[in-house]
Parts: C-alpha cells; sequence; structure tokens
C-alpha cells in the first residue's frame, strides 16, 4: 500500500507526518481498504517523482525480480527465455535482461500480450498458445542457444521452455501458475550440463533490502513496472481479469480520489 502518512502513534516522530511511503503489509495483506496503520519499520520513502503505483509494484513484485535477478546474474552474453513475459515479474525480467546487453525471449499468451512484450524491448516475442512456438524462437534465434529461462510457468511451457536450453544453461524455478512445477529429471541435467535454481524461501531473509534495491531502481528509471491500474471499488472486475488472464504487469487498486503522485 502506497499514500501519504495521514497520522502517527505512539514512540512515531511527527516528522513522518505527510510522507509520501510504501510498505508492503504482509501475506494477508490488508491491502483493499483506503487507509491502513503499518509499524514505521515497515515504510519506505517515495520520491516525489515516483508514482504511487508504481512504488505498490515494486515494493512486492519489484523485490522478488530484484532476488530472482540476482541469481540469474544475467550478462551481455546471454540469450534469456522469460516465461509469462507480459506479466508483473515478467515485464520487469525484459527490462533487466535488455539492461544487461543480453538476447531477450518474450513468451505470452495470446496476441495482445505478445506485442506488449515486444513494445517492451524483447528480441523475440511468441505466442506459447501456439504449439510450435519453441520451433519459432530457434528459427528467431538461429545459430543461437538460450541460455537462461527465467520460469514461473511450470508445466508444459516451462518444460518446452528447458528444453530450448543449450549446454550448461541456466533453468531459475521461481513458481507455477501452470498448476505443476517444471518436470526436470537427472537426465536432463547430466545430458547438457544444466544448472537448475528454485527460489523458493531463499529470498524471506533480506526482503526489505530487496524492497530498497527494488524502488531504487525504479527511481532511477533502470526497471519501470507495467501496471494496469483498477479502482478499489472495481477489485472485483480486477481479481476476474486475474483470473482470465487477461492483465499484462501488476494489477493495482487504486482508491478514489487518489493520484499516482
Amino acid at each position: 500500500m502506497a499514500g501519504i502518512v495521514d497520522g502517527v502513534g505512539p514512540g512515531v516522530g511527527v516528522e513522518w507526518t505527510d510522507r509520501r511511503v510504501v510498505a508492503h503489509l504482509g501475506p494477508a495483506s490488508g491491502g483493499y481498504v483506503e487507509l491502513a496503520v503499518a509499524p514505521v519499520s515497515a515504510l519506505h520513502e517515495v520520491p516525489d517523482h515516483v508514482g504511487f503505483e508504481v512504488a505498490v509494484a515494486m515494493v512486492g513484485t519489484g523485490r522478488t525480480a530484484v532476488g530472482i535477478l540476482d541469481v540469474a546474474a544475467l550478462t551481455e552474453d546471454d540469450v534469456v527465455l522469460v516465461t509469462a513475459a507480459a506479466g508483473g515479474l515478467g515485464t520487469l525480467f525484459l527490462q533487466a535482461a535488455g539492461n544487461a546487453g543480453a538476447a531477450v525471449v518474450g513468451v505470452a499468451g495470446g496476441p495482445e500480450k505478445v506485442e506488449c512484450v515486444r513494445a517492451i524491448g524483447a528480441d523475440v516475442a511468441v505466442d506459447y498458445r501456439e504449439p510450435d512456438w519453441p520451433d519459432q524462437v530457434r528459427a528467431a534465434l538461429g545459430d543461437r542457444e538460450v541460455s537462461v529461462v527465467l520460469d514461473g510457468v511450470g508445466g508444459e511451457a516451462g518444460r518446452a521452455a528447458m528444453a530450448l536450453l543449450g549446454v550448461a544453461g541456466r533453468h531459475i524455478l521461481f513458481g507455477w501458475s501452470a498448476g505443476q512445477p517444471t518436470e526436470i529429471t537427472t537426465a536432463d541435467l547430466m545430458g547438457r550440463g544444466l544448472t537448475v535454481t528454485a527460489i523458493g524461501p531463499r529470498l524471506l531473509p533480506n526482503l526489505r533490502e530487496l524492497a530498497t534495491r527494488a524502488l531504487d531502481e525504479a527511481a532511477a528509471g533502470h526497471l519501470v513496472p507495467v501496471v494496469q491500474r483498477f479502482p478499489l471499488a472495481r477489485a472485483a472486475d480486477a481479481h476476474a481479469a486475474l483470473e482470465a488472464r487477461a492483465t499484462a504487469g501488476k494489477v493495482v487498486l487504486v482508491p478514489a480520489g487518489v493520484r499516482s503522485s
């Protein structure tokens, strides 16, 4: 949740009043409200030039992206394939890979999302709903092979992405929106010398530091989240759009009368 501090409790300096802040309110976030109470230790100040919706996206999804990117350690020599490339994490990964000088392949579901991926700067953008999408990637890359897969989808799409990895490729697992994780066997690892890293809870000890870095990246213009706004009163519509996979980027609820800055 992001906004302007309206009041402070006992033991908190009055200088916090009227500051622009953002806070991640936890797993059961309570983010469906116009006002929220958060400990001062959870607050991050938001610069004037950073919109509240950007801050909300980066304090949660952004911190996860930064942690995953630390593990991926992308370089200009990489060919990076991003599954769910039009999502909140995926759109940040596309930017980060481009910033690193890597070649970028974005995989998304449906023509509109593919266009979103292409607009962000992917060198190759394909629709995973088309059964021959792996062949489209191979044809587009020519004699180059995928060296890194950032996989938050799992299932058949994750498996197909892993099959595109060349020798010594790195497969980073951080979710399975398809309903099941990417199936990986010892034979897969031994046959091509692949490295598979599952992110899981390894980010938990560093969440605040990751959030600070994510907000700094946004403030500097290095990682700019794609945000789809819904009025708070239309929270049900936002959920319906998410369930229908009809959204791009990060979905943010905005109370009536609140501006982005």
